[in-house]
């Protein structure tokens, strides 16, 4: 029990930081005629325990929870 505890003030804590890490993407046409939207992001860091869309996270702007397995 302590031990989740534990870890989820740590993911509060990550999450913190990530929500203030974001950064704006500008929306854009890929080379096949796609238009994508503009967007947040996490900055790069090399870690995926704070990415918006690994399992156990949301992503602030949409609210989305995350859905890729942390390998």
């Amino acid at each position: 029990m302590l031990r989740k505890i534990l870890t989820c003030v740590i993911a509060l804590f990550v999450l913190t930081g990530v929500a203030e890490g974001a950064q704006r993407m500008r929306g854009y046409i890929k080379k096949n005629g796609t238009y994508v939207m503009p967007h947040y992001k996490t900055r790069k860091d090399g870690t995926r325990l704070n990415n918006y869309s690994t399992k156990g996270n949301i992503n602030p702007y949409t609210g989305k929870k995350g859905y890729k397995k942390l390998r």
